[in-house]
């Protein structure tokens, strides 16, 4: 059964698979295709028709097979087949041979005809066959289209242009595109653009085949300003009309006709096209065209009040199609100006409300002036920008405008005539400084004042020309400030910080007399001094116009420099002879050639000659205290640092204790600021003579010891150090002294630096530090000298040296204050913690062989069980003959 099973599989699929084979076939349907016809085609251009088949069966690639009949005898003619070499017809084996015609496979169902130079003896009829691969004969096995194969009469005949247009102008291109009409083909036109510099070539605009119109991409806007149009006319001729022509549009220009045909696949089709040079056009800019003349109508040299009138003549070419923007420019500065649309507008900055700008003819502007003073004397000239509008004539002057060209005329001199005013300057000092920050004034007077008109006032300018080596090197020339005519202050860069806080004041004390001070001198000011005095006029307007500037001999200013110097000298005022009381110290100093300056102050002292300078207080110039770093926060409260007098400090310490004795002085400095709002800068320095605080008190003297019963423990132990101290001498009473304790420790491994590890204050404020060790610290209080210090639950990290520092705290017996007295040190004692080696391992072992013998006596009963049970002696039934047989068959 097993073996019958594979060959009725088998069959069972061959039958499944010829009945879908047999399935398929019924579905094949095969369509071969070609274009819809017919195609029509100029002689001598290129054609390929495209035949392809679907739906069909067999191999994926298909042959094919062309072959053509012509309309006057109605015989078939092979062309070209893909299986069959010799398939071609005799006639046309020639130009299959040489690749005139040829076939190529687009893909394995697809293939191209290709005649490469169609003449009219190829119209006719076109096949496209294709061999049966399939299982049925079902559907279209060929296929035909028409070829229609005309002559080429496309003619292209261009008009030359204008070859030299000016901007602005229009340049006409005229093309003559024509064709004999045989079939139903259509014509269109394109002009286009070879720049010379570029040589690219730019489409400008298309006609046709079916009246459309497209444009470059950069004419499209042009076009629908209006810029470019069309003008079609009759027998063939088109027109193209460019207006307003810039020099952007200078190159060669070309007309293309094309013939195209409208095949029933609603495509259009060229099938010829001719392209011929019009020429070329050049445009010549504006700016070669335009000319500016300036001239004068009325005299060129006047008195102030007459009449000024000039005249800006401008050509051009294309006058009327440009339009004009004309300046009329006094010193280079715009006075006013005419706008392309005629509207007048006056320079905002250079405002003349008796000027005019009016045009007397095409191209003509006039200026007039009425009533000239002084200032309108100078050099006249007019601007001229020419612009172009890009829009055409149909835009209705809405198209955009873009300057074409900039050019100045000639100037014409202009000559305003008029006594100046005369005088005198005087420039005398009335006040000179000896040292830096004295003050200094000076006054110009005005004297024999001639041909000042009524209502012409005077204005003044300080001028200052430093020294070598005063601040500015090489020497400089800078402008104080300056009093206009209105007697506005006007003041210079350098100046200007010092006016404004009234350090420096210009002021006008009379008619004729101007004055300047500085309250506070400085070094940069040493130099010599000039007043330049202006007489200004009143114009037309009510304006007043500088007519003349007179400049005064130079005024050296100079003095002594000499360096400043700082007396310090400090003495006791109160002095401390006994612990607790106050000491109080003052320090006057004394000053020459400084001037007005402000004072820090540092109070200093030293332990004794040689040791380290500790800074105690500060006082900045600005009257701030701050502490110094080696004041004890505790008594920052104990001390003052004061200013008592213009020239004096005074520093207060209260409650002197043992540890205040030593040498304590003033070191002052000076301080200058050169303006108001300026940093402090340093003037001079000096330190005052040592003051000493010395006295002896007859207190009690103190000891230290450290001891220790066990200094080897294991871990886990608790070890205990006791810090004893004696008092010796007058031993005060319980209450009246306390010990501030501090305990340090020394790692046996990590260094030699002591750290801290707990600390009991003289009001018994315990203090534990932080530690890397699991064990506890506790410090305990055995009596009134003796302090114990408890590590508990040691560990091997707490092995190395220990040592106390204590402070003892007592009061004193002259002036019942809290004292407190040096710091004292005790010995140090070396704490090792051992490691038990039998009592970590003795319980491990003991666990271990507890287990061990626990599972060894578990195993033996467990086996003896199982033994008892299992293992028992049971009957033996010998086995007959008979049941060697049944064995044998099992």
């Amino acid at each position: 059964m097993a073996r019958n099973c594979p060959k009725m599989c088998i069959k069972s699929c061959l039958f499944s698979l010829l009945f879908g084979i047999s399935l398929l076939g019924g579905v094949f349907s095969r369509i071969v295709s070609v274009p819809p016809g017919p195609l029509i085609r100029v002689e001598g251009q290129p054609i390929s028709i495209r035949c392809d088949v679907t739906d069909y069966g067999g191999p994926d690639e298909q042959d094919f097979e062309w072959m053509m009949t012509r309309a006057q005898n109605k015989a078939e003619i092979k062309i070209i087949s893909t299986f069959d070499t010799g398939y071609s017809h005799p006639s046309l084996t020639r130009r299959v041979a040489s690749g005139e015609i040829s076939m190529n496979r687009l893909k394995d169902n697809e293939v191209e005809l290709k005649i490469s130079d169609v003449k009219q003896t190829d119209s006719g009829f076109y096949n496209c066959q294709t061999p049966s691969t399939d299982s049925e004969h079902k559907g279209n096995y060929e296929a035909k289209v028409e070829l229609i194969v005309i002559p080429n009469t496309l003619k292209v005949s261009p008009a030359t242009p204008t070859p030299v247009v000016s901007e602005s102008g229009d340049i006409v291109l005229s093309c003559n595109v024509t064709r004999e009409l045989t079939q139903p083909t259509y014509l269109s036109v394109t002009w286009s653009i070879r720049k010379s510099k570029t040589l690219e070539t730019e489409e400008i605009l298309s006609f046709g085949p079916q009246g459309e119109v497209t444009t470059g991409p950069k004419y499209t806007r042009r076009y629908s300003d209006g810029g470019v149009r069309l003008v079609p006319g009759r027998n063939g001729v088109f027109e193209l009309v460019i207006a307003k022509v810039t020099t952007s549009d200078d190159g060669t220009y070309g007309c293309t006709g094309t013939e195209w045909a409208h095949e029933r696949s609603e495509q259009w089709l060229q099938i010829v096209e001719s392209t011929k040079e019009l020429g070329p056009v050049t445009v010549v800019p504006i700016s070669q065209s335009l000319t500016i003349t300036a001239s004068s109508i009325s005299p060129l040299t006047l008195t102030p009040g007459e009449f000024l009138s000039l005249l800006c003549s401008v050509t051009v070419d294309n006058l009327p199609q440009i339009g004009l923007e004309i300046t009329w420019l006094s010193n280079g500065r715009d006075l006013i100006t005419m706008e392309r649309n005629g509207v007048v507008a006056t320079n905002g900055t250079n405002y003349r409300a008796d000027a005019s700008l009016e045009r007397v003819a095409p191209g003509q502007v006039r200026l007039g002036v009425r009533g000239v003073s002084i200032e309108d004397a100078g050099a006249y000239s007019c601007r001229v920008r020419a612009f172009v509008e890009k829009g055409g004539r149909s835009s209705g002057g809405g198209g955009r405008w873009h300057m074409a060209a900039e050019k100045m005329s000639t100037t014409v001199n202009v000559k305003v005539t008029q006594i100046k005013p005369s005088y005198t300057l005087t420039l005398d000092p009335v006040e000179t400084p000896k040292l830096t920050s004295e003050p200094v004034e000076m006054a110009c007077h005005v004297t024999n004042i001639t041909n000042l008109p009524a209502g012409g006032r005077l204005g003044v300018s300080w001028q200052h020309n430093t020294l070598p080596g005063t601040g500015s090197n090489p020497p400089s020339s800078n402008l104080i400030g300056s009093l206009d005519a209105a007697g506005n202050l006007l003041p210079g860069a350098m100046y200007s910080e010092r006016l404004k806080s009234g350090e420096i004041t210009l002021n006008r004390v009379q008619p004729n007399t101007f004055k300047l001070r500085f309250v506070r001198t400085q070094v940069v000011d040493m130099g010599q001094y000039m007043c330049l005095v202006s007489a200004w006029t009143v114009n037309t307007q009510g304006g007043f116009v500088k007519a003349t500037e007179e400049q005064s001999f130079a005024l050296p200013i100079k003095w002594e420099q000499k360096r400043p110097t700082l007396n310090v000298v400090a003495k006791t005022i109160r002095e401390a002879s006994v612990g607790g009381s106050t000491f109080e110290m003052s320090c006057a100093m004394s000053t020459e050639n400084l001037g007005e300056a402000g004072f820090s102050v540092l109070i200093q002292s030293q332990d004794n000659v040689g040791a380290n300078v500790k800074t105690l207080l500060t006082l900045s110039p600005d009257s701030v205290v701050q502490h110094g770093g080696a004041t004890d926060p505790k008594r920052r409260d104990q001390m003052v640092l004061l200013k008592s007098g213009a020239a004096e400090f005074r520093f207060r310490l209260g409650g002197v204790q043992l540890s205040d004795r030593g040498f304590y002085w003033c070191d002052i400095t000076a301080w200058t600021k050169q303006q108001p709002g300026q940093i402090w800068t340093k003037a001079t320095s000096a330190e005052s003579n040592k003051i000493k605080i010395d006295y002896q008190e007859n207190g009690p003297s103190f000891s230290v010891a450290l001891r220790s019963d066990v200094t080897t423990v294991y871990p886990w132990e608790t070890a205990k150090m006791e810090c004893a101290l004696s008092v010796s001498g007058s031993s005060p009473k319980s209450d009246d002294v306390a010990y501030e304790v501090r305990w340090f420790f020394t790692r046996l491994r990590g260094g030699d630096v002591a750290a801290q590890v707990a600390s009991i204050d003289c009001s018994g404020v315990i203090r534990k530090e932080a530690r890397n060790s699991s064990s506890d610290i506790s410090i305990e209080r055995i009596d009134t000298h003796s302090y114990e210090l408890n590590i508990h639950g040691t560990q091997d990290s707490d092995s190395g040296e220990y040592h106390c520092v204590v402070t003892p705290c007592y009061v004193s017996p002259s002036t019942k204050a809290w004292t407190k007295a040096e710091e004292l040190t005790s010995s140090r004692i070396f704490l090792t913690v051992k490691f038990a080696v039998w009592d970590s391992l003795k319980l491990p072992l003991l666990y271990g062989a507890v287990a061990s013998l626990g599972v060894g006596l578990f195993s033996l009963i467990f086996g003896l069980v199982c033994a008892h049970c299992c293992c028992r002696n049971t009957s033996h039934t010998p086995l007959s003959r008979n049941k060697l047989l049944h064995l044998e068959m099992d």
